[in-house]
């Protein structure tokens, strides 16, 4: 049987000396130095309660590595199950039931395509997905709408286009283009062109 090669990460040496020293005696694991997290089969990660800053390197992890995540945490909420599913966490594990074995088949089950959740957690998910699809046959009204030329530029924003590209593509000058950013970014509160370009996204307007 061909090993699991797994990369641990932790916010306490006393969680990333547990948790590695008990992978590492199973036969199904091979654990691997963080160096070595590029050919890892799964991640595990230990954390206290999903933060920005966790949040920026489980992204991180998702850019890098590519490899399924099993987390292991002291607090979650609807909001953060969310965000960490995005991160291509597939296991989420409260620390006060982490047994060796549970992590063990969170890992296998990581490494084969599956995951596994918490029931509430599970629960939340699925109310999430229904209010998504909701949203989506009824749009909600509070949802700000997008001109169609303010849609044009955020979609080619989105591509990577640059302001003088975007210009050329629709047949705009580029003061027209500016304006029309200026214009959109001041109306909705964004700050910047990522951030218009991730709010657009996240909303549904491209």
């Amino acid at each position: 049987m061909e090993r699991v090669r797994v990369v641990v990460q932790a916010a306490d040496h006393l969680s990333l000396a547990g948790l590695t020293s008990y992978l590492g005696s199973r036969a199904e694991i091979v654990v691997l130095d963080r160096d070595q997290r590029a050919r890892a089969d799964v991640v595990v990660a230990a954390v206290d309660r999903i933060g920005p800053e966790v949040l920026t390197g489980l992204r991180r992890i998702a850019a890098d590595v590519g490899a399924p995540v099993v987390l292991v945490l002291d607090e979650i909420g609807e909001n953060d199950v969310l965000a960490a599913v995005e991160c291509r966490v597939v296991a989420i594990l409260p620390r006060a039931a982490a047994t060796g074995e549970r992590v063990l088949r969170s890992v296998l089950a990581a490494a084969s395509g599956g995951g596994v959740m918490p029931p509430s957690l599970v629960a939340e998910l699925l109310k999430h997905v229904e209010r998504l699809q909701r949203e989506l046959v009824s749009p909600d009204a509070s949802v700000p709408k997008l001109t169609p030329r303010e849609a044009d530029v955020l979609r080619l924003m989105a591509e990577g286009l640059d302001t003088a590209e975007i210009a050329g593509r629709l047949s705009y000058s580029e003061r027209t283009i500016k304006n029309v950013f200026y214009g959109l970014t001041t109306r909705l509160n964004l700050r910047n062109r990522p951030h218009a370009v991730a709010y657009a996204l996240r909303k549904g307007m491209i």
